[in-house]
């Protein structure tokens, strides 16, 4: 054939049609090329390499090394958040995305544990690393901080290159290097000195650069980017466009990040100190350096940050600032003090002084953590944790000092802000918290249905727009769409609805009398407003695109607004508004284009015809005169090039205009008082930080530095309010002399606005948050708060007091309904929420998150209680059952997992994959439960059908195909949502994607009726309410309530408000209120009449207020019974000793198994065993045995012994005494768990098994292997026995010849294997047989293959098993249900001891020191078993060592004993513990993976680690020995990676030599490799397939055969060896089935002659693979539907297809075009497919092929071909009968047909039928022939071409070989499933065999 010994792979992409090509050589040298659809997450939405590479939007200069500026593209940030690793982000090792030149290597650094980069040479031009790799390109990363950690080679000179974009598109390098004698800059470039540091400081010259001195530290380096520009260049930073590290220096790393991070700080050590309220967090772990106990950060390593926000040591140049105090390890030493005694850093703070110069001191900006609204982070180590409104701990950690006061504490009010006050006069005025109280509405009649009630949100389009009303008592503002006016007294809102879109823009005059606005959008639309009455007076046309200012007249006769034209240009408009309280409309007064940017534009109050605006580099005045807009600038002077922001003119008594001041801010924090007379600038201050002063005080002046980028100006009388991008409101005398008062928000302040009174001061910020700070009482109020992206979805508390909500800016919070206030904030790192669910009762909340984590919260602890990790992508649904004992979850997968929930704990009760429709989307509503919780609905598993599973569960009631609902549709209609309907009527609603609401009978699924249409676009989500009268619906942006009985002529009511589409719509739990959310979250007041009152007190109240009260009963829920017990529960007889048992250990440890004088006999009766318990050490529990009787722990009555495989012990069937369960069955959190797979067949008692010796099948090999096992695959390097199962076949290979014996004795799947030390013994373990009660552990000896015993003790299955190293015991463990433990002698293979554990275990190990010590893991600890045997009797006593409490709520997944007395265990979070086996305790732990750890193997110093994450780890631990005398000094410091390999699956198996050095390891992709560390290879052994094989066939020449399978591959196979050859993969498709092309007739194919391999996918398209070429030749799309049958003519120029909807396809390779197409099977699957040659004018047609077509309705075609002539006839149509139902059935069989080979003109059909046979057709006769009874349905068939025998397959897991035309019937075992195909080779020599993913080869001897 010309095939290459190599293996290859080829993948291909269907949306492409693309492929990719992997060959697998002898090392494993593999090579992907995959051509995928995008990018992944990380690249779609924040990425702009290869983007935007022309265009130059202007900026003077250039940047070196980058050439042209491409246009600024927006930069989605979301993602970087909250920090962004660049080198593992754009994976630095794999030089794809970035670039290296020179000497660049990457090297693993023992002291950092981890891999460096190391870049030298002698020319910086030469040697370098840079990122990304072309110039052309940009990072995009929008963070503030820029991390660099590196440490620069002794003795040499190093340079590193930043490329970064303004604001303005303008690219400036910063360059720094230790070259570098002074500072430079040029307008694009600033060039730094850079000083390096000495671990001690006398071996550098501090202040001068030069190169880095012999004992140069690891380094790092914070630069503040936006600081650097704004301060040398006074431009804004916009991102970072590249890197380039130049030689010579050692990097580990790169990250931006927002935040600031402080070195040497855990996570616990900030959490006590509160360092994020001060704005610190602490390192993240992987940039973090690694620091010995006992050590400090800052005594190893140097942390600079640049610049400085004090006075430098040397101005222009990077250094360490060394006399500095270590702020942050002050803040460590004591938590528990006032924060103002904390660092030196926080006393200047809040005096208003500049901070220190030290790096390490606490900045000045601190975003804020309030009492009020605690945020949690999802950061490892530690759970996360919410804190509720009104911590007292939290309040007492928060309060702050006066500047000056003498200690007393100044307590927070809102505690959303934090209010620094300054003594005046030398008295101090303290804050004061003020109140609110929600204001009752009146209920109103039912029509309107609905009455908006109120609106959680702020902004929408802009943060800047707030106003205060002339009386000061109410605040406007817009959420959204909405316009809102807030009364502060009583929290009322009153809303002001017609906005089609967001608004953009608002104002009010200065009686308050006129509001007006204007909405965002192509056609922008402005309304004037009666305010008081909220009647929009006029809708007018702005002429204007996205306004960005709008301002009134005092008097509200003028109106000015500025945006832009259809054009772009700037324009600026003013309205006549005189008339519109008249009657009259809104004309336009004078309008105007500029050039000149305006930012901000006020009209004067003093004169309607004057205005101001300012923008960048530009302050002007205007004035509207005869009907024109004219405009002079004014004369700014020096200040020219400034960025202005905002004006505000002076207020006071009447002077003349010329006389009136105008104040104009900037970003550079200058405020320009403008001198209206001489239009110039009066006099100009610049707004500073805080400076070391003596007063403590703030202070505007012309000193140099960064000034406070201020971004909105408010004046009154006597004082000006600003707000700057640092998040402070400052309150300033009119001279601006100094700050009187301020306020600090989490984020920039978008716009301050000072009251009319002059007592408030209103401000914005750029997150959304809306408050007041209260001048007099010095306390601030948050008025609002709101998601900053729009709403996904939301949960509402059983009471109806709370809701949450999920939104896409990656937050969960969760408000109050009454008083619209936030009162958590849950938040998690490189994490985003997707769905919450509340506990109907219970006040938890689970959440599920884009990792396919579930977290379930405690609100009343404030913590987390639960994290299940059952899915692997984002969760798309969660939800509780309405009694709260179940939960369910969902992902984008299609897995649905059921929980189970008892006091406040949880179980998994069942996961099933691809249920749920991966398209379905993703929300509260995806998974609906009934509200009897006893059905569970959800689309799946496609869009087009619903189904209806039993919610307790999860098993399958119903199934409804909704595109065939609507026979007269032109489109396929699509479920959307589900909802169902009352329990007594068991109605489902179903909304569909053709705008339609189908109620359908939810235990038939018959069609109801039918609502039409419903929306205009599709119905997004749908609710019923409690009482069954109501029904909600929500789509685009309308809420509609209709009546769901539909009794009217109009059923429905619409409702507007929502400027985006509505995500979600519900009742509150007392159908009192009605909730939507989208771009904010709406309550509304439900107003139908309730439907059942227990009291007609509430019925008679003349107001309606939300039922939000407090309630202090206890959330915890009580036991269903209260009652006391009448009697005291006995054990059973068979109930071992349960243990659960403590801990507690004395105080020292003499002897861990301490002896006891005296044992007491166990008072069970009729019981000579006994039960030891030790007095000495309540952790350590004895069982013991007496001689040759049974121990009483043993948990079953009857006792087994070895046996003959085929000689049955008894006439009886085995079973066994049924043991009690204990309550713990709970699946653990572990992969290393063994799950069988779900079958549905069992293998039958009794079957016609040939007589020994005359079998006319021999097993010749097995293809695959089990990647579901766990441990079942073994390898002794000494004798090389090499053994691994498949399916229920033991499969012994020869690794130097490659062949094959077989150990057939299992009939369900092998969880586990284990060899005897001398490789003399084999046990394997499987479930139990169809009649046993326990699981079959069979023994099998080496030498001959023979079984010697068969062992029956677990009840469900066998998770591990071990030999002792003896090898004269042999200890078996169970899964979590079975959770006991069994010690077998090896010389009799009799039970020696049994006892239960309380806990899942699983793994256990013999200690190779101590025949006598054995050790298993579990559930949080490891269990350490002592055995003492005296003569007969048998002594077992254990001793269970909790995990380190730094490890948290492990599993203990894996173990293995090391050198002398060490353990070591592996745990299903990544860490690896070792343990001291002398003393049982833990001395040392360490990060060694990211997942779970399954396999442990240890040889003398070394030790080798498997995981899920597809990694295998070489490890050395020579040192730990040496550790294990320190104790609790140990640290992980001596623990080196030596080597990684990264494999195709999860690790499961794995077996290694003596020195560790090549091994064997197995994977749940179905393949072994063979590992060599030396080399650093690892080749494929044994390979698979993971899923289900759909169809398999031969070559023509028979030595290979091809198979393919649901994972979208088609694999060629080498039947000589059984080694994968080549294998065609195609993405996100099912390959289900495929055909070789046949040779020339009579010709034997020449190996030099390409063959081919057609396969037919899920998506009807059929695609032809040269083997000898390795690629695909041709792809056709000839069905519209999944393809279900293929083959080649007899002369290979056809290729016949079948779909699944019936049609059969006739193609041509050659041309790739489908001849014909035969619809006569439409509507029924076509299940077969075959060609056959015939004589000239047999059957009366012409053509000299015929072939056949069968359907899964019983039918079969035959016809007649004659492909040169284009002819196709039909020769015979057959139609088989079938009984009316299939009883007994779960589904029917298929049904097949074939020629007969050796009876021409025969046909043989087999299928459901009146019975269970076989039928031979004559096609000339016309008639049957003969029958031939089967035992079952067939689900496959093949007929031998050579021989009259028959091979068929059932579901009863045989192969059944029948000889024509009588014969003898043969059955064969072997198979662990249904056997689904078959089929015989050319020469009738081998048969293949399908069942699941196992292929079996069959060799006929007798034939």
């Amino acid at each position: 054939m010309g095939l290459s010994a190599g293996h290859w792979s080829l993948e291909v992409s269907p949306g492409l049609g693309g492929i990719g090509l992997k060959r697998e050589r002898g090392h494993h040298q593999a090579c992907i090329m995959r051509l995928a659809l995008g990018l992944g997450r990380h690249a779609d939405s924040g990425m702009l390499m290869g983007q935007g590479t022309s265009g130059h939007t202007g900026g003077s200069g250039g940047c070196p090394g980058w050439g042209s500026v491409p246009p600024l593209i927006p930069v989605l940030a979301a993602w970087q958040r909250p920090y962004l690793n660049i080198f593992k982000h754009f994976r630095v090792e794999e030089w794809k995305r970035s670039a290296k030149e020179g000497d660049v290597a990457a090297l693993t650094d023992t002291r950092l544990k981890g891999t460096i980069y190391r870049i030298r040479g002698s020319n910086p031009a030469s040697s370098y690393l840079q990122l990304p790799r072309a110039g052309t390109q940009s990072l995009g990363l929008t963070g503030r901080y820029l991390y660099l950690l590196f440490r620069p080679l002794p003795r040499k000179h190093f340079l590193v290159h930043l490329d970064v974009t303004t604001e303005e598109n303008q690219v400036v390098r910063i360059s720094f290097s230790n070259l570098f004698k002074e500072f430079k800059s040029t307008a694009t470039w600033l060039q730094f000195p850079f000083v390096c540091g000495a671990a001690s400081e006398g071996t550098a010259q501090r202040g001068a650069p030069a190169a880095a001195p012999a004992d140069a530290r690891w380094t790092c380096l914070v630069l503040d980017l936006p600081s650097i520009l704004a301060l040398y260049l006074s431009r804004r930073y916009s991102h970072l466009r590249g890197v380039k590290l130049c030689c010579n220096l050692l990097v580990k790393n790169l990250c931006t990040s927002d935040l600031l991070f402080e070195p040497g700080v855990t996570l616990a050590q900030a959490r006590l100190s509160d360092l994020s309220c001060r704005g610190l967090a602490p390192m993240p772990r992987e940039l973090a350096f690694p620091v010995p106990k006992g050590k400090s950060w800052h005594d190893l390593y140097d942390y600079i940050r640049f610049p400085c926000e004090g006075p430098k040591l040397l101005h222009n140049s990077i250094q360490k600032s060394f006399p500095s105090p270590v702020a942050g390890d002050q803040a460590l030493e004591e938590p528990g003090c006032p924060l103002v005694t904390l660092s030196r850093a926080v006393c200047d703070r809040l005096s208003l002084a500049q901070q220190t110069t030290s790096p390490k001191a606490v900045p000045h900006r601190c975003p804020v953590i309030t009492k009020s609204i605690p945020e949690v982070h999802l950061a490892v180590p530690g759970p996360p944790r919410a804190v509720p409104a009104g911590d007292p701990m939290l309040e007492e950690k928060q309060r702050l000092h006066v500047a000056g006061d003498t200690g007393q504490p100044l307590p927070l009010g809102d505690g959303g802000i934090h209010v620094y006050a300054y003594q005046s006069r030398g008295q101090t005025t303290r804050a004061v918290p003020g109140s609110e109280e929600v204001r009752e509405v009146l209920g109103l009649v039912p029509d309107p249905i609905l009455k908006l009630r109120t609106i959680i949100g702020f902004g929408g389009c802009s943060t800047k727009w707030a106003l205060w009303t002339r009386d000061s008592r109410a605040v406007v503002y817009p959420c959204h769409a909405v316009i809102v006016a807030l009364l502060l007294e009583t929290g009322e809102q009153r809303f002001f609805l017609g906005h089609t879109e967001k608004v953009s823009v608002l104002a009010v005059s200065g009686s308050s009398s006129l509001l007006a606005s204007a909405q965002a959008g192509p056609r922008s639309a402005g309304r004037l407003w009666d305010f008081p009455t909220g009647a929009c007076l006029c809708l007018f046309k702005t002429c204007l695109q996205s306004l960005v200012s709008l301002s009134f007249s005092h008097s509200g006769a003028v109106l000015c607004g500025v945006g832009k034209d259809v054009h772009g240009k700037t324009m600026v408009v003013v309205w006549n508004t005189a008339q519109v309280t008249h009657g009259g409309g809104v004309t336009v007064l004078a309008k105007a284009h500029t050039d000149v940017d305006i930012q901000a534009m006020k009209i004067a109050f003093f004169d309607d015809t004057r205005m101001a605006s300012c923008g960048r580099d530009s302050v002007r005045l205007w004035r509207v005169r005869s009907g024109a807009l004219r405009s002079c600038p004014v004369d700014l002077g020096e200040y020219h090039s400034l960025d202005f922001t905002d004006l505000a003119f002076q207020e006071g008594p009447q002077q003349e205009p010329e006389q009136r001041a105008l104040f104009v801010c900037s970003r550079s924090g200058h405020v320009l008082e403008v001198d209206y007379e001489n239009v110039c600038v009066r006099s100009a201050r610049r707004l500073l930080p805080a400076q070391p002063q003596g007063d403590g005080q703030e202070q505007a002046g012309n000193g140099s530095g960064p000034g406070i980028a201020i971004n909105s100006i408010s004046m009154s009388l006597t004082f000006c309010a600003t707000g700057s991008e640092d998040g402070y409101v400052r309150l300033w005398p009119l001279d601006f002399s100094a700050a009187v008062l301020e306020a600090e928000h989490e984020a920039s302040v978008s716009s301050v606005c000072i009251s009319p009174d002059s007592h408030k001061v209103l401000s914005m910020t750029a997150t959304g948050n809306l408050g007041y700070l209260d001048i007099q009482a010095r306390d601030y109020s948050t008025l609002m708060r709101a998601h900053q992206e729009p709403v996904l979805g939301f949960s509402v508390e059983g009471k109806g007091k709370q809701i949450a909500t999920v939104s896409q800016d990656s937050t969960v919070r969760v408000w109050d309904l009454a008083s619209r206030q936030q009162l958590y904030d849950f938040s998690a790192a490189e994490e985003t929420p997707c769905t919450v669910a509340f506990h109907p009762f219970w006040k938890m909340l689970a959440c599920g998150f884009d990792s396919g984590v579930v977290r379930v919260f405690s609100l009343a602890a404030s913590d987390l209680l639960l994290e299940h990790k059952q899915h692997r992508t984002a969760i798309t649904g969660l939800t509780f059952s309405p009694d709260g004992n179940l939960m369910f979850s969902s992902c984008l997968q299609g897995t649905l997992a059921l929980y189970r929930f008892e006091m406040w704990k949880s179980q998994v009760l069942r996961v099933l994959g691809n249920v749920v429709a991966r398209d379905a989307g993703s929300g509260a509503d995806t998974l609906v439960v009934s509200g009897d919780s006893r059905l569970l609905a959800f689309v799946g598993p496609s869009k087009y059908v619903v189904t209806v599973m039993e919610a307790c569960s999860l098993d399958e009631l119903l199934r409804v195909d909704i595109s065939i609902l609507d026979l007269h549709s032109t489109v396929l209609d699509s479920a959307v949502k589900v909802c169902f309907g009352p329990v007594p009527q068991g109605e489902l609603l179903v909304s569909t994607s053709s705008n339609k609401i189908l109620v359908l009978d939810a235990k038939t699924g018959r069609l109801v009726r039918e609502v039409s249409p419903v929306h205009r676009l599709t119905c997004s989500s749908l609710a019923l309410s409690k009482d069954s009268q109501y029904l909600l619906t929500a789509g685009d942006k309308v809420i509609k309530v209709w009546d769901y009985r539909m009794r009217f002529n109009i059923n429905f009511q619409v409702f507007i408000g929502h400027s985006e589409p509505v995500r979600q719509v519900a009742f509150t739990p007392d159908q009192e209120h009605v909730i939507s959310v989208g771009d904010a979250i709406f309550l509304w007041d439900f107003l139908a009449a309730p439907p059942v009152r227990s009291s007609p007190a509430r019925a008679h109240s003349s107001a309606s207020t939300l039922p939000l009260r407090s309630d202090s009963s206890s959330e915890k829920p009580k036991d269903v019974s209260e009652t006391p017990r009448q009697t005291v529960p006995l054990p059973l007889l068979s109930s071992p000793p349960c243990l659960d048992v403590s801990s507690v250990h004395p105080a020292g440890f003499p002897s861990i198994f301490s002896e006891s004088d005296r044992e007491e006999e166990a008072d069970l009766p009729d019981s000579s065993g006994k039960v030891a318990n030790e007095h000495k050490d309540s952790s350590v529990l004895v069982v013991e045995s007496d001689g040759n009787e049974e121990p009483v722990v043993r948990p079953k009555v009857r006792q087994e012994g070895p046996r003959s495989p085929g000689k049955p012990a008894n006439a009886e069937p085995r079973k066994g005494t049924k043991t009690p369960k204990s309550q713990c069955s709970i699946r653990p959190d572990s992969y290393r768990h063994f799950t069988a797979r779900f079958k549905a067949s069992v293998l039958p008692q009794s079957f016609l098994s040939p007589p020994a010796g005359s079998e006319l099948l021999k097993l010749k090999a097995v293809i695959g292997y089990n990647g579901n096992g766990r441990g079942n695959m073994v390898w002794n390097p000494d004798t090389g026995f090499f053994a691994y199962s498949c399916g229920c076949v033991i499969v012994v290979e020869d690794l130097h010849s490659g062949s094959q014996s077989h150990r057939l004795g299992h009939a369900e799947e092998i969880s586990t294997l284990a060899l005897s030390h001398n490789a003399q013994v084999l046990a394997s373990a499987s479930g139990k047989k169809d009649g046993d009660s326990h699981c079959q552990i069979c023994i099998w000896s080496t030498q001959d293959g023979a079984c010697t015993a068969e062992l029956f003790h677990h009840e469900t299955q066998v998770q591990a098993m071990a030999f002792s190293w003896d090898d004269k015991f042999l200890v078996t463990i169970g899964d979590y249900s079975d959770q006991s433990m069994a010690l077998w002698s090896t010389h009799t293979y009799e039970l020696m001891l049994s006892t239960r554990i309380s806990e899942p275990l699983h793994d256990v190990a013999f200690s190779p020191g101590s025949h006598q010590d054995l050790a298993c893991v579990g559930r949080g600890a490891v269990m350490f078993w002592l055995l003492e045997q005296q003569e007969a009797a048998v002594r077992l006593k254990v001793h269970r060592a909790p995990a380190p409490d730094v490890l948290g709520l492990v599993e203990l997944t894996s173990l293995c004993y090391g050198a002398d007395t060490l353990l070591y265990s592996g745990t299903n979070s990544g860490q690896i513990c070792v343990w001291d086996t002398e003393t049982k305790s833990c001395f040392m732990t360490w990060e060694a993976d990211e997942g779970e750890i399954g396999v442990l193997v240890c040889r003398h110093n070394r030790l080798v680690s498997g995981s899920n994450t597809k990694r295998i780890r070489l490890w050395c631990v020579g040192t730990v020995q040496e550790l294990r005398l320190k104790g609790p000094d140990a640290r992980s410091g001596s623990v080196l990676l030596e080597h990684e390999i990264t494999l195709d699956g999860t690790i499961v198996s794995a077996a290694f030599d003596d020195s560790l050095e090549m091994g064997i390891v197995g994977t749940t992709a179905g393949t072994l490799w063979y590992i060599n560390w030396v080399e650093s290879t690892s080749i494929r052994l044994i390979s698979g397939h993971k899923n289900k094989v759909t169809e398999v066939c031969f070559s023509p020449d028979e030595s290979h055969c091809a198979t393919c399978g649901e994972d979208g591959s088609v694999r060629i196979w080498a039947l000589g060896s059984t080694e994968l050859v080549v294998q065609f993969q195609v993405l996100n498709q099912s390959c289900q089935c495929l055909a070789w092309k046949p040779g020339p007739a009579g010709v034997w194919p020449c190996p030099g002659e390409s063959q081919h391999v057609v396969a037919g996918y899920s998506d009807g398209t059929v695609r032809v693979f040269s083997v000898s070429r390795t690629e695909m030749e041709l792809k056709m799309h000839p069905h519209a539907a999944a393809l279900t049958a293929i083959t080649y003519s007899t002369d290979g120029e056809m290729i016949l297809s079948g779909g699944k909807d019936g049609t059969v396809a006739v193609s041509s390779p050659r041309t790739g075009m489908t001849i014909h197409v035969l619809a006569d099977h439409k509507g029924s699957p076509i299940t077969a497919l075959q060609c056959t040659r015939k004589q000239y004018h047999d059957f009366g047609a012409e053509g000299g092929e015929l072939w056949l077509a069968t359907s899964s309705d019983r039918r079969v075609s035959v016809w007649a071909s004659d492909w040169l002539r284009d002819k196709c006839e039909l020769l015979d149509w057959l139609s088989f009968p079938a009984p009316a139902g299939p009883e007994g059935l779960d589904s029917l069989p298929p049904s097949l047909a074939a020629f007969c080979p050796w009876e021409h003109g025969v046909l043989v059909y087999v299928g459901f039928g009146l019975q269970k046979e076989t039928l031979f057709y004559s096609l000339r006769k016309k008639q049957v022939l003969r029958k031939i009874s089967l035992p079952a349905f067939a689900t496959s068939l093949s007929l031998s071409p050579a021989a009259p025998f028959m091979a068929i397959g059932f579901g009863d897991r045989l192969l059944r070989l029948q000889p024509c035309p009588a014969g003898a019937p043969q059955d064969y075992a072997g198979h662990d499933d249904t056997v689904h195909f078959c089929c015989f080779a050319p020469s009738g020599r081998r048969l293949l065999t399908a069942s699941h993913s196992a292929v079996l080869v069959w060799e006929l001897t007798g034939a």
